[in-house]
């Protein structure tokens, strides 16, 4: 036996129980969000074209607050999706001469809290399905980091502080007035973030609404280090279900 010898760590995404067994996986969805601030001569018809035949699983958003701005939502369970299918797409027509906005460039991948019902619904479906309903067209997308005091916290604690905020995003979804995505870019985002979130549905001003209630939980007020920049777009073309 070597005594030297250490094991490799769990990195399986855990759940609830289910069937009688603890769930796990190790499957994860990653998601990319690309922002540009001018379309250049393209439009919008020929640049939806261009991602149904591409056959890019993804979003194109309207900016709100750029007149010539957009953005392009893809997702994938191989990371890899990004940097051949997207970036080939990105570097030819109609979409070569547009013009990145990088401080808004948002990776992340989804994540289990140890207690979901459906584990793999939570990690590769739910996401699909929250941004490609046609129900849904007004997003608000914005990176966040946590202070080290968090982290530090009492795990009794830390979950008082995530319940006092989960009961907000709950009470907003059971509405249908805000819908949530959260996801982990530890690592992957050039700022040092911790979280992507995307809030999602039928009207802007409750994604607003959400997002000022939050405001004053602990977890925002006391732990929140950093939140934004914040990405306000509107639906203008979604990929099919597939």
């Amino acid at each position: 036996m070597d005594h030297n010898s250490i094991d490799a760590p769990d990195l399986s995404e855990k759940g609830g129980i289910k069937d009688g067994q603890r769930q796990s996986s190790d499957r994860r969805l990653f998601m990319q969000l690309l922002v540009f601030g001018d379309e250049g001569d393209p439009s919008t018809e020929c640049m939806a074209e261009a991602l149904a035949e591409a056959r890019i699983q993804g979003v194109l958003y309207a900016d709100v607050n750029d007149p010539h701005g957009l953005a392009l939502l893809t997702f994938a369970e191989d990371p890899g999706y990004f940097v051949d299918a997207v970036r080939m797409l990105l570097n030819r027509a109609p979409f070569v001469n547009l013009i990145q906005k990088p401080e808004y460039t948002m990776l992340g991948r989804t994540y289990a809290l140890g207690y979901e019902p459906d584990l793999e619904d939570v990690l590769l479906y739910r996401p699909r399905r929250y941004v490609l309903n046609p129900d849904w067209p007004w997003a608000v997308w914005y990176p966040l980091r946590r202070s080290g005091a968090f982290e530090r916290l009492p795990d009794e604690q830390r979950r008082a502080v995530l319940k006092e905020h989960g009961a907000i995003g709950k009470s907003f979804g059971q509405a249908d007035l805000a819908h949530d995505i959260r996801l982990a870019c530890h690592g992957l985002d050039k700022h040092d973030n911790d979280f992507v979130v995307g809030l999602l549905g039928r009207e802007l001003f409750p994604l607003s609404a959400i997002v000022q209630t939050m405001r004053g939980t602990q977890q925002t007020s006391l732990y929140i280090e950093r939140l934004g920049p914040f990405f306000v777009g509107r639906v203008l073309w979604q990929s099919g279900k597939g």
